[in-house]
């Protein structure tokens, strides 16, 4: 009963939180009447103007930049993953002992 109890709270709460999105959400339209205050509906006009500049490009539009990028990157992955080479130099400690027995 109570594990129930839990779920039905979640999802009470889960329905509010959606119903609060929503009405959010549509709050944020601006295109209704209750906004103008004369009952009347508001009209929302745009202009954009562009321009473009064909003297100078960028240079990480350059093909060759990337293609020189990735070649560095890959160059540092095969570093990074080989660990610097490979060691052939063993280091072993042999401990010697050596027992007296008095007769």
């Amino acid at each position: 009963m109570k594990k129930t109890i839990e779920t039905w709270k979640y999802q009470m709460m889960l329905a509010f939180f959606l119903l609060f999105n929503t009405v959010v959400a549509f709050a944020q339209d601006g295109g209704g009447a209750g906004n103008t205050g004369d009952g009347g509906s508001i009209t929302v006009s745009k202009s954009t103007t562009s321009t473009t500049s064909t003297t100078m490009d960028n240079w990480y539009a350059q093909p060759w930049v990337w293609i020189v990028g990735g070649l560095i990157f890959i160059l540092l992955l095969v570093a990074l993953v080989r660990g610097g080479g490979s060691r052939t130099d063993v280091h072993r400690t042999t401990t010697v002992r050596k027992d007296v027995s008095a007769d």
